[in-house]
């Protein structure tokens, strides 16, 4: 047997078939024990989870972010475009906020309401109501045309790469089995398969960064490492002839082709904005950090919150050299004929790798974490789907119903958003580059999202109306420039006429410049309407003021310890900029 084989074999498929029925069992005993410790449903811990572990916590959110968008498109980007698009990658400082800043604000909105709070609660309670159901219409319209079907478009391409399989068959198969393993698992199915496969994920990417490594140094890591490194140095080539290198984070020189993609110190402060957007007010992650045990002291649950989101930010460091510097190892093997490495389209950059430097057998067990690693992923999308729609449309309709029923009303939520991204995925495909539609959908979302829910927190000032406006305002702006996008091709087309003349600065402008932005227009039209609307009530202030009592239990929840880690995950994040400056 050829343990070396650049090929699945049939040890992997055996080691593959059998690691999947063992997962399959795994999570069906313990959402079967669990079900029958709760004895009957109960759509609360279906949607949320009850008081999972701080790691478990730390796990689930790192594995709800970790998909087929990170197999294929971060590892594609990093054999085309180098480490430039790690800024959205090293946000694990940005998953600090939310435990220390957002977690307390969540946990008193929960006290104060009697209930777990969804993302479109908080913004009911310190605005409108309008303003809740806006946040769940924008959110789901959101999970379906960037989550779910940009999730299950890369997969088919994960699968084609991996296995020779159709793009069809993958990518509706993987939309299907997680639509099935959704409504059957729930939030407790999610949360120990993202137990199960973060470990395995982990183990198996860098064993294909380090393997990797080896075949391209001739059996050195570090030879490998520095052979990558002289590679991606002499890529990026101007039309003055220089190279610019795609080993820099930042690209301060209009020479440089990468610089209208990613300006200079733009490109961080949009990153961040899209990242304040989904760390810390998505319901898709702030899901995770939720549950809370039954008669649990506040205190401890702001204390196991924090803790899970300070793994988590460890954990976010690693996909960049698990995913984005392998796809920079792939272009670095594929200018060496000698490694007997080829590659094709630079998406499949990451399966390919999989198969050419993992030995017979090992293949196989890595595979399973990839294949759990895009199930749990879609599974916490389509399972934060089934939270708003029961939680923000049918549970305030229909309040008499039975826990069984909203349990069912959720799975029904859930195949209705499966359908739609089956549906969507082809549309998806017409809009051109992926990497453009998804990153210029994120950038124009998430300005009304930051705007609304910072101001809304950190200004007593700001009016109902003036949230309600922010959001659907900035909502309907940011579509107006999708439309342009959509006619432009993202802007690079030349357009003429009496609109296009005169509203270049609209649809020209760089996706990241624009987004910072519409930022700044949202917050001052905010701050403009709430000199001319009512102020909020003395309930809707109290809402985002802690009492001293409330700051005390805060200050019990963490230790000096707490400290010391989170200021770790910045020391790493800070290290890993001034590397790759």
């Amino acid at each position: 047997m050829n343990w070396n084989a650049h090929e699945f074999i049939w040890l992997d498929w055996i080691v593959l078939l059998v690691g999947i029925a063992l997962v399959i069992w795994a999570v069906w005993r313990s959402v079967k024990r669990h079900k029958l410790a709760q004895q009957g449903a109960d759509s609360s811990d279906y949607l949320f989870g009850k008081g999972e572990p701080w790691f478990i916590i730390g796990a689930a959110i790192f594995a709800a972010n970790i998909g087929s968008e990170h197999l294929v498109g971060l590892a594609g980007t990093g054999a085309k475009s180098g480490v430039s698009m790690a800024h959205w990658e090293m946000h694990g400082w940005m998953i600090l906020i939310l435990g220390w800043l957002f977690v307390p604000f969540y946990q008193l909105m929960s006290k104060k309401m009697g209930k777990i709070i969804t993302m479109p609660d908080f913004l009911k309670y310190r605005y409108t109501d309008r303003t809740g159901s806006w946040l769940s219409i924008i959110t789901l319209v959101a999970y379906i045309f960037t989550k779910v079907s940009v999730t299950a478009f890369t997969g088919g391409i994960f699968m084609e790469s991996l296995f020779g399989l159709p793009f069809w068959y993958g990518a509706i198969g993987l939309i299907v089995l997680t639509g099935l393993f959704t409504v059957f698992g729930g939030m407790k199915g999610v949360m120990t398969l993202s137990a199960i496969q973060t470990p395995i994920l982990i183990v198996g990417s860098f064993l294909v960064l380090f393997l990797g490594l080896a075949a391209l140094g001739a059996g050195s890591v570090v030879d490998g490492w520095n052979a990558m490194m002289a590679h991606v140095q002499t890529l990026n080539v101007g039309e003055d002839g220089v190279a610019y290198g795609t080993n820099h984070l930042f690209h301060f020189n209009k020479n440089d082709p990468l610089y209208s993609e990613y300006p200079g110190v733009w490109v961080f402060i949009g990153a961040s904005i899209i990242g304040f957007w989904y760390w810390c007010t998505d319901q898709h992650i702030v899901q995770r950090v939720m549950g809370q045990r039954k008669g649990e002291p506040s205190d401890q649950v702001m204390k196991r919150a924090r803790r899970g989101t300070i793994a988590a930010g460890y954990l976010k460091i690693l996909p960049v050299f698990m995913f984005l510097i392998p796809g920079m190892v792939a272009s670095a093997m594929v200018a060496r004929p000698e490694t007997g490495f080829t590659l094709g389209n630079p998406d499949m950059a990451f399966g390919t790798m999989v198969k050419f430097v993992l030995p017979a057998g090992v293949k196989g067990l890595v595979t399973i974490g990839f294949i759990s690693a895009l199930v749990a992923s879609l599974a916490a999308f389509f399972n934060s789907c089934a939270t708003l729609f029961t939680e923000d449309f049918y549970k305030p309709k229909f309040k008499d119903k039975s826990e069984a029923t909203y349990v069912l009303v959720g799975r029904i939520a859930t195949m209705v958003v499966v359908v739609l991204g089956i549906v969507w995925v082809p549309v998806m495909m017409s809009l051109g580059n992926l990497y453009d539609y998804l990153q210029n959908i994120q950038s124009l979302l998430a300005p009304a999202m930051v705007a609304v829910f910072a101001m809304g927190i950190f200004s007593k000032r700001i009016t109902p109306k003036a949230g309600e406006v922010g959001l659907i305002g900035g909502f309907i702006v940011g579509m107006l420039r999708l439309v342009t996008n959509i006619f432009t091709n993202n802007g690079k087309d030349v357009m003429t006429g009496w609109f296009w003349d005169n509203t270049t600065w609209f649809w020209q402008t760089n996706w990241l410049i624009f987004e910072v932005w519409l930022l700044v227009f949202i917050i001052l039209m905010m701050v403009v309407v709430s000199f001319f609307t009512p102020k909020p009530s003395a309930k809707q202030v109290e809402a985002i003021t802690f009492t001293k009592d409330y700051r005390g239990l805060i200050r019990k929840s963490w230790t000096a310890w707490d400290v010391v880690a989170s200021l770790g995950v910045v020391l790493l994040c800070v290290l890993f900029y001034i590397y790759f400056w």
